[in-house]
């Protein structure tokens, strides 16, 4: 397994939130952490008719950052752990929410162990992204940043799920959210970690 497979997950979930009409995870007006120039980090989903066509391999290649092949790996990685499955109606992956909500909570700082690391320029993560702000008190430390030459906020290090994570959030509000919740979980004390877990659950049990 490779915190890529975990990030793709996500991915599903938001697409599968937005296909449904269910409502995203909240985030305030302004929750870029990013110079914004409207330009670079736009892309354009393969031309073909329907909403579905956001599940090709292609399209989540370009929706994360991740190489096709990659996708292709993790998808059967995922497929083969149970943490996802198919679609029969329609022939699309879907994450096994249940299967991926236990692994989260109970699994996944021990697979995807992290430390902060070196101060640096970068994308507010855990307590300190959007999500997350101003719910609990950091107690003035550094906060955690995915590192990003073009992020806003000055802080620790903290390795992403997957490389591509900051190219990632900058073109999804709910993915966002959701991979700073999943790092709280990874690296927050008790109170951070449960409430990080609540409002994952929150957003993830409406899809089962």
């Amino acid at each position: 397994m490779k915190g890529q497979d975990i990030g793709l997950l996500l991915k599903l979930v938001c697409l599968q939130k937005r296909e449904q009409g269910l409502s995203p995870v909240y985030m305030p007006g302004s929750w870029e952490d990013w110079g914004v120039d409207g330009h670079d980090d736009q892309v354009q989903v393969e031309d073909v008719p329907g909403y579905y066509h956001q599940y090709t391999v292609r399209a989540l290649a370009q929706l994360t950052g991740i190489s096709k092949s990659q996708v292709n790996l993790a998808l059967q990685r995922n497929f083969d752990s149970g943490l996802a499955n198919r679609d029969r109606k329609i022939d699309v992956p879907r994450a096994n929410i249940r299967a991926l909500s236990e692994f989260i909570v109970y699994g996944l700082r021990y697979v995807f162990p992290v430390k902060p690391g070196t101060v640096t320029r970068g994308i507010s993560t855990s307590l300190a992204a959007p999500v997350l702000e101003g719910k609990l008190s950091s107690a003035g430390e550094l906060p955690p940043v995915w590192s990003d030459a073009k992020g806003n906020t000055r802080g620790q290090v903290i390795e992403p799920l997957f490389k591509s994570v900051p190219y990632a959030v900058r073109l999804d509000a709910e993915l966002y959210a959701l991979l700073a919740l999943v790092d709280a979980i990874r690296i927050g004390q008790s109170r951070e970690r449960n409430l990080a877990i609540k409002l994952l659950s929150e957003h993830l049990e409406v899809l089962q």
